[in-house]
Order: C-alpha cells, then structure tokens, then sequence
C-alpha cells in the first residue's frame, strides 16, 4: 500500500466513524450482510432455491424491473458496462449501422475503455461538446448518418443534467427523422421523474431501449438491467452469455436490487427535493465565508447528485474536511479531485439520501463556512485560484466541463 493509499484509508475511516453525516459511508460487510439476511423485498422468502444462471430471483428482478419501465422485458447484467455494449451490439446489427451518435462526455466515453469501439466494433460520432446531451437541432446537422443516438440520462460528468421534458421529446423526434433507434443510458434515471414531471415508464416509452443500474441510486450491491421489446431483450440475453454474462448464482445482487426497487425507489424523490435545500445552504455558507469563488452546479439541482466547486486544492480540502469530522463528528464532504480544467478549482460530488434528509440549510451553511474558514486559515488556495475569484462569489461564468 502506499503512503497515499494509506493516506485515504485513514481519511475514510475518520469519515465512516462521523456521528453526523451529509451521505452515508459504505457500509461494512457484517453490515450488509444483516440487511440482505432480513431483507423481504415483495414478499420474497429466503428459504427459495438459489438461481441457477438466471431465473428465481433473478427473473423476479427483471420482471419488475420491466413493469417499472412499462417494457416488455428485462434483461439482468452483472454491470453496466456489459449491458451497454451488448445493446449497442444489437441494434447496430438491426438498424445496419455501426455508427453511434453520443456525447464525448457521456459514460461510454469516459468510463467504459472505449468498449463500444475495442469489443464491439462501433465508431461514435458526437453531435455536441457542450456540456449538456444534444438539441434536436444538433442531431438534425449532424453531417454523417448514424444508427443509434445514445443519450446518458442524467449526464454525470457535467453535473447530473438534465433537459427539459419537451427539449427530450424533441431530440428524439430528431432522431426518429433520422432513421435511428434511441438507446437511453439510465443509469440514474431512476431520480429523473422528479424533474421531467412524468414517471418511469413515460421515460422509457421515449426510447427504444434502457439500461438502469441496482446500485447507483438505489443501493444495491452490482448489475444492472437492459429492457425493451421482447425480441430485443432475447437477443441481449444471447450476447449476454457470449460476453460472460451468464454467471451462476446472481441472488445477492438480485435480492439487493429488489430491496432497492422497495426501500429507496419511493424516497428518491424526497431525496432530490431536499437536495435543493442543500445546494442552497451550501450557497449561503459559501457567500457567508467569503469565498472567492464557488459554483454550485446545477444551481437547482436537477436530481439528488450534484457538483460543488472551490478554488482550493483537493489535498486541502480533504485534509481540513476530515480534521473537522475527526474534531466535531460532522461530515460535510469527502473526496474532492483537481480536473485542471478550469485551472485553480477542486470539484467533489454531492449525493442527498437519507442521512442529508436531518440537515437544514442552516446546518449546511454553518458546516460549508466552517470548511473553508479552515482551508482558508491554513492558506490553502490552489494556483491560479486568485484569477477564477475575479468573477465573484457563486459566480455564473462557464460551466465546467467535467
């Protein structure tokens, strides 16, 4: 292990061990284990046989995953990333097209190793680089045609975006005029219904396929689901097991995932309502400290994850973030990283469940100006933090990029 390694284990510790926190720390496996032991997700018994590459629980997941989405059925992928690739696969073999339209921002960009260009043979082409999913007028001017618009709902790396319900309506329709199918990345789309105003399954009707993961929003311990048509997902089923897919036994992250569905799914729009309250107090501490510069970004959030940026570096802040949480018992932040762009700006993301649910905007305030008076204290400001504090506090300048 190295000294940095060893740095953030004990940084983690000090956080975990925080009486008070903004968002929960990993649980430990004694832990996790007692909550798959008494779980009961739909009146599911324990004393059911275990599946056997598929089917049981397995199929009781993707059931109900499918009448969620309002799908004719689901298919379940030990992760994401697989469940991409194989979607992508399909309807370029269907459409006659390995040409995908995407964001160079997108997950599949970022996240996934280029998968979709090294395995499984497919050249994307980008109808925006701003950081946001493409306009209906972007996929219209897109030069070259293409088989598949891709859209991550909501777009992780510029702040959990979303468009307005109508600017997604139309950017399909685009589409539609294009010959393309839509193949939604939901990864989180499960926190969208709050600000498209429609549920699930109207989300879902819009594309011709979806991907959902059972543990980014909804606490699950791994995989995901693929849901669409039936001859579809039975095709995604076959690339599936020739992409390895086909695992044994499935029903810890199975029965992980329907406790999901049950316990969080119904609280994730609680979760992005107070997430509003939150950014605000964090706005108020900020201003109130006198902070340089800050962003809050989106500034009403748009799901229960957002994006908070300081011009002090990552070390600093995790330093003096844990040196409180050690002293008060508080835990306000965590992991901060530098992208360099802009220079001089440490960027951390900021996730609302349960715990966030107990803190007021006064609460937020007081521990968002406590943060950066000791960062400040300890003249911490990263280089070149001076010239991105000309534009003034929460600042509306160029959104970062990432």
């Amino acid at each position: 292990m190295t000294d940095a390694d060893d740095l953030m284990t004990r940084r983690r510790a000090t956080w975990a061990a925080a009486g008070r926190t903004l968002t929960p720390s990993l649980p430990t496996i004694s832990a996790r284990l007692a909550r798959l032991a008494t779980a009961r997700p739909g009146g599911v018994g324990l004393d059911q046989q275990v599946d056997v590459y598929a089917g049981g629980i397995v199929g009781e997941l993707e059931q109900r995953t499918a009448e969620l989405l309002g799908c004719a059925d689901a298919a379940f992928f030990p992760t994401g990333t697989m469940a991409q690739q194989v979607a992508l696969r399909c309807w370029a073999e269907r459409t006659g097209s390995r040409v995908v339209a995407s964001h160079p921002l997108a997950h599949l960009e970022v996240h996934e190793r280029a998968a979709y260009a090294v395995v499984t043979g497919l050249r994307a082409v980008h109808p925006t680089r701003e950081p946001r999913i493409a306009t209906a007028a972007e996929v219209r001017a897109l030069g070259e045609p293409f088989g598949t618009l891709m859209l991550e709902l909501p777009m992780r790396e510029p702040g959990f975006v979303l468009p307005e319900w109508e600017e997604l309506a139309e950017v399909v329709a685009a589409a539609r005029e294009r010959e393309a199918v839509v193949h939604v990345d939901g990864a989180r789309l499960w926190e969208c219904t709050t600000h498209f105003g429609h549920g699930l399954a109207e989300i879902a009707e819009l594309a011709d396929s979806v991907y959902v993961s059972f543990y980014k929003s909804l606490g699950g311990l791994s995989g995901a689901a693929l849901a669409g048509p039936a001859e579809f997902v039975e095709e995604a089923r076959a690339w599936r097991h020739r992409y390895g897919g086909q695992l044994f036994q499935q029903w810890p992250a199975a029965l992980a995932a329907l406790e999901g569905l049950q316990r969080e799914l119904p609280r994730l729009p609680s979760y992005v309502v107070h997430a509003r309250v939150v950014a605000e107090g964090l706005r108020e501490g900020f201003a109130a400290a006198g902070v340089p510069f800050f962003r809050v970004h989106p500034r009403v959030p748009h799901t229960h994850q957002f994006q908070v940026w300081l011009p002090y570096g990552a070390e600093a802040l995790m330093d003096a973030g844990t040196a409180l949480a050690a002293e008060t018992g508080t835990c306000l932040f965590r992991t901060w990283t530098e992208p360099g762009d802009p220079p001089g700006l440490s960027v951390t993301e900021v996730t609302v469940t349960e715990p966030g649910l107990a803190w007021t905007a006064a609460d937020v305030a007081a521990e968002a100006a406590a943060l950066v008076e000791r960062v400040a204290g300890a003249g911490a400001a990263a280089p070149g933090a001076a010239a991105s504090g000309a534009a003034g506090p929460g600042a509306a300048g160029p959104v970062p990029s990432g």
